[in-house]
């Protein structure tokens, strides 16, 4: 039942489940059937947030219906495949919650059944080989008023289907011949006129090696997969729509199993970054970031290692919605998410990324104390925890002020601030260096302020964070912004790479953490005024936290 709520409120309703809620009542193509979607990957990247939608319409909508939902690698290209990416997708489907149970399978896998329904085409007179290049395709692929041209169409079918074999034991080279549908050179959908659906490639392939030379173009082989596997609906992002007549065509015209049925939901794009694979792996390749999993990347892995989580991601993509046109969502919107959930879930804890040392003149040298804090005020069952508290404490450099501007209410000399949990502290003054730098602010407490409270009811206006210089630890705190300047880096005649933000990434060294800090290995934390942050996972050797998203809620802002 938990599942059912939980797939019932994340999807309530849409266009595909309208479809969907038709083809499966009394009288319906799929009647009596249960649900069945696929998500067929390409692995020749890792996913990024664009493909997350995909995901979770395609395992979303199966669990919303008690159906299935297949994964299935689209290895039908064999150049830019890898092990190395079959992994990744695993790993991030995974971490988003879904599971495909025994329903793994590879296009390739399917490789000898395409051979056989392409022959089946090639007998029935609706396939035949040519021998245009590329090149000459399109010269003479015509246009609104003029026709497509092959002077191949009419070949005979015994002779395309010798050429076929022939092309199978790789008798000819890349290039030298394709097998094409024979469907219409008129038609108004280009994807109509004759589209390659095989062609010559002698190259290995991840998982079946040498055996093939040829493989099946895209749009031959998807109708086929999910028509094997038993999938009732393909749901397809919107570039497919023009592919579909196609896909309904393979169908019609080969003898496979089932017949499903193809839907179209609209993109997901983001402002301030790029969702081609081309485009990401440029900015890996040529080392404008740190990997696939920088945090600065829209990948999952990415947004993993920046501290995500599954639950803000799957409330993104419900509140983007499931429409029919394309649109572009701020980036603000997926931070708004995060915050909402590690509002909840995330420790509170003190850190001081631009350290300066606060001397509490009055407090005994030789003294040390536990104060009390809480791990969350939103979840009381977390409870509290204890921190220590002496006479030297580290502040942020911010919070000081020797002339102090207009509506500044932290330290500055004479004013009186609240040490979170602690006491309440006046500043006396300050120490410089040579150069006329600050380097040490002084203060005195009131020892009957413990826990920052006020007995005689003075008002204090600001309280402010600090850790124990006696007991904390040092630490790097990694600050990251958009990885670009403007909203949508592919618009215009810039190449994408100019509009990269130079201040993506700001890294604050000998910062100050509570000692108790990096005895776990993941989760997030609240640094208490500065942000959500979470532990860099590939920083084994010494303390680094990645800042998730801050504090403030732009989106909101905006809104």
């Amino acid at each position: 039942m938990a599942d059912e709520t939980k797939a019932t409120e994340e999807w309530g309703g849409n266009f595909i489940h309208d479809f969907i809620d038709e083809d499966i009542a009394p009288g319906g193509q799929f009647e009596g059937k249960t649900v069945h979607t696929r998500f067929p990957p390409e692995p020749n990247g890792y996913l990024h947030i664009g493909h997350a939608k995909a995901l979770c319409i395609g395992f979303g909508t199966a669990e919303k219906y008690h159906g299935l939902c297949n994964l299935r690698m689209d290895d039908t290209n064999p150049t830019k495949e890898d092990v190395e990416y079959v992994d990744a997708i695993k790993e991030d489907i995974h971490w988003l919650g879904y599971d495909w149970g025994d329903r793994f399978f590879y296009a390739s896998q399917y490789f000898e059944q395409m051979y056989d329904y392409a022959c089946e085409l090639i007998k029935k007179g609706l396939a035949y080989v040519c021998e245009l290049t590329a090149d000459q395709v399109r010269e003479n692929r015509g246009d609104l008023i003029t026709p497509a041209k092959s002077p191949y169409r009419d070949r005979p079918i015994e002779e395309s289907l010798d050429l076929f074999k022939r092309m199978r034991a790789g008798e000819f080279s890349d290039g030298a011949m394709t097998l094409r549908a024979k469907i219409d050179l008129a038609s108004g959908n280009f994807n109509m006129r004759d589209p390659v659906i095989y062609r010559i490639n002698h190259i290995s392939h991840h998982r079946t090696g040498d055996k093939w030379c040829i493989y099946p173009m895209y749009d031959f082989a998807h109708p086929i997969e999910d028509a094997i596997e038993g999938v009732t609906h393909s749901l397809c992002s919107l570039e497919f729509e023009d592919h579909r007549p196609l896909y309904d065509w393979v169908i019609d015209n080969t003898s496979v199993p089932s017949k499903p049925r193809q839907i179209e939901f609209a993109r997901l794009g983001i402002t301030n970054t790029v969702m081609s694979k081309r485009k990401l792996r440029t900015l890996v390749e040529e080392g404008y970031v740190d990997g696939w999993d920088d945090p600065r990347m829209p990948t999952l892995c990415g947004l993993r290692r920046r501290g995500y989580t599954p639950h803000s991601i799957r409330d993104f993509i419900s509140r983007v919605g499931v429409a029919k046109v394309n649109s572009t969502i701020e980036y603000s919107l997926l931070e708004h998410c995060l915050r909402e959930d590690l509002n909840m879930t995330a420790r509170r804890t003190m850190a001081v990324i631009d350290p300066i040392k606060l001397i509490i003149t009055n407090y005994p040298e030789d003294k040390s104390e536990e104060v009390e804090v809480e791990n969350n005020p939103n979840r009381a069952e977390d409870g509290t925890r204890k921190i220590t508290f002496s006479r030297e404490v580290y502040i942020e450099r911010e919070d000081f002020m020797e002339e102090p501007a207009r509506k500044y209410f932290r330290l500055f000399p004479g004013n009186e601030v609240r040490l979170k949990s602690a006491y309440v502290v006046k500043c006396t003054g300050c120490k410089k260096d040579e150069s006329g730098n600050v380097i040490e602010v002084y203060a005195t407490y009131d020892p009957e302020t413990r826990g920052g409270n006020t007995p005689d009811g003075r008002k204090i206006k600001s309280t402010i964070h600090w850790v124990d210089a006696n007991n904390c630890k040092d630490a790097e705190v990694r600050l990251y912004d958009d990885l670009f300047t403007v909203p949508d880096p592919d618009a215009g005649d810039k190449d994408f790479l100019e509009y990269l933000n130079p201040d993506s990434l700001k890294v604050m060294k000998g910062c100050k953490v509570e000692s108790s800090l990096g005895r776990e290995e993941v989760g997030s934390y609240q640094f208490m005024r500065l942000g959500y942050f979470c532990r860099d996972s590939k920083s084994s050797d010494k303390l680094v936290f990645n800042r998730s998203v801050s504090l403030k809620d732009g989106f909101k802002k905006k809104k």
